[in-house]
């Protein structure tokens, strides 16, 4: 059937000589892939520009429910975050958020309240014009709770490792090992009850957020065991040492 939907760029994979496939959050069926043919000639090259990271369309597609592969019948632009790929931080981000997101979200179904997370969340990390370097972890920890982990809040003074196999802060390092240590406990404290324009106030060395962000990838890994290599971990990293 022919069907309209909003959807969101999370990755692309080069597919033959000139096309690729397109890993697409949907509002309408959730995460779908898409082959499209001949992006990479130089006739559609200027529109594999639409197929980046956190760029926002508008699809009219051909959707078959047993169909691993759908086909896009034509498409607009409903955003592009400019500034995303005009900062080589930005990018670097927005590829590590799309590759984590490409892992994650693997329901093929409708969710709409996801969908519009992650869509207002693109929205204000473009408009970010400074002191944005703390996003990603902001993100992933605000996305946990639309994927059945949301870590417990921190209730109380004495309780000063997060369990990251409980998703709890408790006052005693756990027996299983699967904790951060105080530090990096309080950190993810600030973290789970900020909002996003009160993460620059969390003031953090490049390799101290490396290690925030090392913990949520393992947090991350413990609740979902099939979660890939994050390939682009190591540059972003890299970035923001």
């Amino acid at each position: 059937m022919i069907d309209k939907t909003r959807a969101i760029v999370l990755h692309q994979l080069k597919y033959s000589d000139s096309g690729i496939i397109a890993h697409l959050y949907t509002r309408k069926f959730g995460r779908q892939s898409f082959l499209i043919k001949g992006m990479r000639n130089k006739k559609a090259g200027k529109h594999n520009v639409l197929f980046q990271p956190m760029v926002i369309l508008d699809l009219v597609m051909y959707y078959k429910e047993s169909r691993a592969i759908q086909v896009i019948k034509e498409f607009n632009v409903s955003y592009i975050p400019a500034d995303i790929h005009n900062n080589i931080k930005k990018s670097c981000i927005a590829i590590f958020l799309g590759e984590v997101l490409t892992s994650v979200l693997r329901e093929e179904s409708q969710n709409e309240v996801l969908f519009d997370f992650i869509e207002k969340a693109i929205i204000y990390f473009d408009g970010c014009r400074e002191s944005f370097a703390n996003f990603h972890i902001a993100f992933l920890a605000g996305l946990s709770s639309f994927l059945g982990f949301e870590p417990g809040l921190k209730a109380g003074q004495n309780d000063l490792y997060f369990d990251m196999l409980n998703g709890i802060f408790v006052p005693q390092p756990p027996l299983h090992g699967n904790f951060a240590n105080e530090e990096i406990s309080k950190i993810l404290a600030a973290f789970f009850i900020s909002s996003y324009d009160r993460i620059n106030k969390i003031i953090l060395t490049g390799a101290l957020r490396n290690e925030v962000l090392d913990v949520i990838i393992k947090y991350y890994s413990l609740h979902l065991p099939g979660l890939k290599k994050i390939n682009s971990l190591e540059v972003l990293k890299e970035v923001f040492r």
